[in-house]
């Protein structure tokens, strides 16, 4: 008897997990563009939380932007090929190819594509907590940058919150509010030119 309700228990969660995964497929596919507000927190072993905040705006196809308010001046940009990132801090300006990237934000150039979750991942872990859902999708294959993204989903199927685990098991969690889907977003927000005496790093060599 407890074995069958185990069962009923696991087929129950498989469909509702099957559910949650096609509608929140269903409202980014849907949408060209999207403006939302982000935290960033960055946590790596032996090393202190580090708390950034700003704006992220993105594009299809590829296109995404990172502005951050906090700190000031850093950014982050992909014109769906290259990827820039400026730390002012820093006064560098680093340029990689998109598809070779290894930076933690990059996984989130899914949502810039045909979102498909049995294709850009391998399992999955359900579970709901206080109404929304809680997602841990593990990574199709070892060359990716990271072996587990955490999706946390409202109930109207927003992305609120997103934890992305590294192969050397350093951790960025991501929480967004103030969504907008479909605004309108012009090419040039998707074009970076490092300032004038920025010191300019190929980071693919």
């Amino acid at each position: 008897m407890f074995s069958l309700f185990m069962l009923v228990c696991a087929l129950a969660s498989a469909r509702d997990l099957q559910q949650v995964l096609k509608s929140v497929e269903q409202r980014y596919n849907r949408a060209a563009t999207l403006e939302v507000r982000f935290e960033q927190r960055y946590l790596a072993q032996g090393r202190a939380t580090r708390l950034e905040s700003g704006d992220l705006s993105l594009r299809k196809p590829g296109r995404m932007r990172w502005n951050y308010a906090n700190p000031a001046g850093k950014v982050f940009v992909s014109d769906g090929k290259w990827i820039w990132f400026f730390s002012p801090t820093e006064n560098r300006a680093e340029r990689s190819q998109l598809k070779n990237a290894d930076d933690f934000r990059a996984p989130l150039a899914f949502l810039l594509g045909k979102l498909d979750f049995r294709r850009d991942f391998s399992q999955f872990e359900f579970k709901e907590v206080g109404g929304d859902a809680n997602i841990v999708a593990h990574a199709k294959n070892d060359r990716l940058p990271y072996t587990q993204v955490e999706f946390t989903v409202t109930p109207e199927n927003v992305i609120r919150r997103l934890v992305v685990t590294g192969v050397d098991a350093t951790v960025m969690e991501f929480r967004f509010t103030g969504e907008r889907l479909n605004p309108p977003l012009s090419d040039a927000l998707f074009r970076y030119s490092p300032p004038k005496g920025v010191e300019i790093v190929e980071a693919n060599d």
